[in-house]
């Protein structure tokens, strides 16, 4: 694995223009900063949305208001409300988000230190 040298920096989220990314139901708002191998994106969730693919990338993922449901490919589902996380390494699940009426706020981090 490669060493990544960040110097200390602040990050104003308003200040990062967010793209957008259609579901198969909703959008997906991002607003992504990229260090070499490691991005960072704040994300936001519109409700009613459903992933127009299955990722099979690795993140850490942090529900920061709403809730996100984590449908596995398999037909797992979990539950993620404020507060809480998930973690999985690259090629370990084919994963997809769902929201409700809620919509969710996420902070997501991935990158090449998730790869097998």
């Amino acid at each position: 694995m490669t060493s990544l040298n960040i110097p200390f920096q602040t990050i104003d989220w308003s200040a990062v223009s967010p793209t957008e990314h259609a579901g198969v139901t909703g959008m997906a708002y991002w607003q992504t900063m990229q260090f070499g191998g490691l991005r960072i994106r704040y994300v936001e969730y519109s409700e009613n949305y459903l992933a127009d693919h299955w990722c099979e990338k690795g993140h850490i993922v942090y529900c920061l208001k709403g809730e996100v449901i984590n449908e596995l490919k398999d037909g797992t589902r979990s539950l993620l409300t404020e507060g809480m996380s998930y973690v999985v390494s690259d090629g370990l699940s084919s994963h997809r988000s769902v929201t409700t009426e809620s919509g969710a706020h996420l902070l997501i981090i991935d990158g090449d230190f998730l790869k097998q």
